[in-house]
């Protein structure tokens, strides 16, 4: 009797661990830090029965992982954010080509590479301190080396990830030497040495440290529904700009993804890419951290985009955008914009 219960015993968890093992399961690793981000991955399972293992960390740590690791990789997919990342990673060989109709048919061929894909966008903005300024005076990315604002401009560092992604979009449109006159005017309207990221450039120029800067959309959008009533007073202070709607339209960048080449579940990593084109996710994106989908099918209903109003988008390919990096951070390093 006692045998036969051990052996029962022993069935039973001889079961359980080919069910664990036959468990469909996707190895997610992420640069995006989003809290929104939780509820898409567990819709995702929901809907697909395929758990999600997240690991998560910078976008150049994970990188470097995923190239150490090598073809011992459990990493599926890669996602990240800026353009510049995903360049990057692509420029290592971390993405495999994945042929999809359904995300060549959602996502634009500007938003996307033959190895990755953008399920996201988000505009860099022109912000500038409505005592101190008006719209007309910095309608575009190229105002801002202009010499009657001497000491108004503030700035993350040049080589910031977001920063060099918009200059090498310059480069594409304007040349080389035309930006990189460019970056030696804005270095001379500098009124402090370049320093911190988005949210810091937006509340200097709302407190009048500087009169104008250039954010991230999501990051105004962020002050804009904060519940601290001090942050949503700052932006009151504030213009916005979408700069060059009289030309090329306004500076986008993305976050986005591909399959990881050494991917031991493919088929997983492929429903997961798609699911991200999904209109479901797409509102996710938009709903949960203020940015556009990339799919432009699929309508939001988000009050501080509205806020913000429309704009035409530069349509210009991100790959080709990707390819001027290099010249971006050598041309700023030239013109001391660090």
């Amino acid at each position: 009797m006692k045998r036969n219960i051990l052996w029962g015993l022993l069935a039973t968890l001889a079961g359980l661990g080919q069910a664990l093992a036959a468990e469909p399961v996707l190895n997610l690793y992420s640069a995006r830090h989003y809290q929104a981000d939780e509820a898409l991955y567990e819709n995702f399972t929901r809907s697909t029965g395929i758990r999600i293992n997240r690991i998560e960390g910078k976008a150049q740590e994970l990188i470097e992982r995923i190239r150490n690791e090598g073809s011992n990789s459990p990493a599926d997919v890669f996602i990240t954010v800026d353009a510049a990342s995903l360049a990057v990673a692509d420029a290592w060989g971390i993405f495999a080509p994945v042929r999809s109709p359904l995300l060549e048919a959602r996502i634009p061929a500007h938003l996307r590479s033959a190895n990755w894909y953008a399920f996201s966008t988000r505009a860099r903005l022109i912000i500038y301190n409505k005592r101190l300024l008006k719209a007309g005076d910095v309608p575009t990315y190229e105002s801002l080396a202009d010499p009657k604002l001497k000491g108004l401009v503030c700035s993350t560092s040049g080589g910031h990830i977001y920063n060099l992604t918009l200059i090498a979009s310059m480069v594409v449109h304007d040349g080389e030497a035309r930006t990189e006159e460019w970056a030696r005017g804005v270095v001379a309207n500098l009124a402090r040495s370049p320093r911190g990221g988005d949210t810091d450039q937006i509340k200097s120029v709302a407190t009048g440290e500087c009169g104008v800067a250039v954010s991230n959309s999501y990051y105004l959008a962020r002050l804009m529904a904060s519940e601290k009533v001090e942050e949503r007073n700052l932006v009151k202070r504030l213009g916005v700009v979408w700069p060059n709607q009289a030309d090329r339209g306004t500076h986008i960048n993305v976050s986005g993804g591909g399959m990881v080449k050494t991917s031991k579940h493919p088929e997983a990593a492929v429903k997961f890419l798609e699911y991200l084109a999904s209109d479901e996710a797409q509102r996710y994106f938009a709903n949960g951290n203020n940015e556009w989908p990339a799919v432009p099918s699929v309508q939001v209903d988000n009050e501080e985009l509205e806020a913000l109003g429309s704009f035409k988008a530069d349509s210009v390919s991100l790959v080709s955008v990707a390819n001027q990096l290099p010249k971006a951070q050598k041309l700023l390093d030239r013109a001391g914009y660090r």
